[in-house]
């Protein structure tokens, strides 16, 4: 119960913050990402202040010697060609629409076709990559 509570109030939080630094905005994104023309680099400040965030809660918890929630993997080794597409996509469909997977998600709430038709896409992207990944590990007949 302790734990869907701090996931709730991390998501309330989390979905407030994409709301007041107007990463729900597109434009708003677009602009800061239009770096060669009319560039809007506040979000620059949203994103540092989330890795400052997140930097203090990593120390902390490497402090309190408790064993790391996750395994980070590093190196060049890491990277296939499946990591670097799924990237290029996340990237461009970023610059198309200015939306990402969470901002998209806290825009429903907007109550607006744009972020609908953007998570139906995503979803059905999900289901795609899904479906051609167990087709990859199906054994031959």
């Amino acid at each position: 119960m302790k734990q869907d509570f701090i996931a709730l109030l991390a998501g309330t939080v989390f979905g407030l913050g994409l709301a007041v630094s107007q990463m729900l905005n597109p434009a708003k994104v677009l602009a800061f990402l239009d770096v060669a023309g009319n560039w809007d680099p506040t979000l620059a400040f949203v994103m540092a202040a989330a890795l400052a965030v997140m930097g203090l809660a990593w120390h902390w918890h490497a402090r309190s010697g408790a064993t790391p929630p996750v395994k980070l993997k590093s190196g060049l080794a890491d990277v296939d060609a499946s990591l670097v597409a799924g990237a290029a996509i996340f990237g461009i469909g970023w610059g198309l629409v200015g939306l990402c997977p969470g901002p998209a998600l806290a825009a429903l709430g907007l109550w607006r076709w744009e972020p609908v038709v953007f998570v139906i896409a995503m979803l059905a992207g999900m289901a795609l990559q899904e479906w051609l990944r167990s087709r990859e590990n199906r054994p031959s007949q």
